[in-house]
């Protein structure tokens, strides 16, 4: 077997972001929603009737409240300070958002603190990367009172962060960009494209509120409050059917290295195949003594150690032989 050494100009490397629709079957759209819940901690949405065929999770809606408010005590042997799963999502993603157990969240740099928060977390299985900016719409619908919401992303030329974690604030507009300008008082909430979650703001504000979409309930009771389904009831109600409700997209960059395989005239003309020659070691088809001719249908990639890594596949066999060269472009996608 011989072997042909790529040399440094045979080899580039190049990346592109691919763009698909975040939902089942890369739609960028979803318009039918359907919920199941198995506990207080969050309600799983799908596309479809959960026990239909083809029927998938598409995202979760989450409730968190800053004092456990609005669920049930999860240890009632502890009355006094016990944790609620209210509390428990509120410090998960506070933690995740901002890195401590100390700083919560709040929609107007600061000025005031959000008790309550609705999460929305998308499938892991429903995207590569990332969530792609300037793509989330969002309608809202409750009674008559309709919102359309985007991310900020057509706004502004600038990268936020909170922490390590990229940020794009909701606002009220579409396609990423705002119906009217959005002053920096008057967010709805937060896109965080990396960590794939959208938290809005569930607490009443003087400039802007959400709670006539999903007022949640954090009064004591006896009974499980359920307030993601609040959240859930305005999502599903603002779905025509057609348009939808709710528009996302994903991201991806993927990285390409091309390998340049370049067949000369002179090389691999005679094939190693055994089965040409008799037991004898003659050639069986004379005709390829003076005119030989091989098929190229694969190129193997090897190496220093003669360690087979991968292997190339032609759509179709190429013809080789010394009136012939051959340029073979192989892509490897990581």
């Amino acid at each position: 077997m011989s072997f042909v050494r790529y040399n440094p100009e045979d080899s580039v490397i190049s990346s592109e972001t691919v763009v698909r629709g975040l939902f089942t079957g890369d739609n960028n759209t979803l318009t039918t929603f359907y919920s199941q819940s198995v506990n207080e901690y969050y309600l799983d949405v799908y596309n479809g009737s959960p026990a239909a065929s083809g029927s998938s999770v598409q995202f979760a809606i989450q409730y968190g409240n800053l004092y456990g408010s609005g669920s049930l005590i999860i240890n009632p042997n502890v009355p006094t300070g016990g944790y609620t799963p209210s509390r428990v999502v509120y410090g998960e993603y506070r933690n995740l958002v901002y890195g401590t157990e100390t700083q919560n969240f709040s929609f107007d740099n600061g000025v005031t603190t959000a008790n309550d928060i609705f999460i929305i977390n998308f499938a892991r299985s429903r995207y590569k990367e990332s969530l792609l900016p300037g793509s989330f719409n969002l309608t809202l619908k409750s009674g008559s009172a309709v919102i359309k919401l985007t991310d900020d992303s057509g706004t502004t030329s600038l990268t936020r962060f909170i922490g390590e974690n990229e940020v794009y604030y909701i606002i009220s507009g579409s396609n990423g960009n705002a119906y009217t300008a959005a002053a920096s008082s008057s967010y709805y909430g937060m896109m965080f494209p990396d960590l794939d979650i959208i938290v809005l703001n569930a607490s009443a504000s003087s400039t802007v509120s959400l709670t006539s979409y999903f007022a949640p309930l954090t009064t004591a009771t006896s009974s499980r409050q359920d307030n993601y389904n609040k959240l859930f009831n305005s999502i599903s109600s603002g779905s025509d059917g057609v348009t939808g409700s709710m528009q996302l997209q994903s991201s991806e960059t993927v990285s390409s290295r091309y390998f340049f395989t370049r067949v000369k005239n002179g090389d691999f003309n005679y094939t190693t195949n055994p089965s040409i020659i008799d037991a004898n070691g003659n050639l069986l088809y004379t005709t390829l003594i003076d005119n030989p001719q091989t098929f190229i249908t694969s190129v193997g990639m090897y190496n220093d150690n003669n360690e087979l890594l991968a292997v190339a596949k032609l759509s179709q066999p190429l013809t080789k032989d010394f009136t012939k060269e051959a340029l073979i472009r192989i892509k490897l996608d990581y």
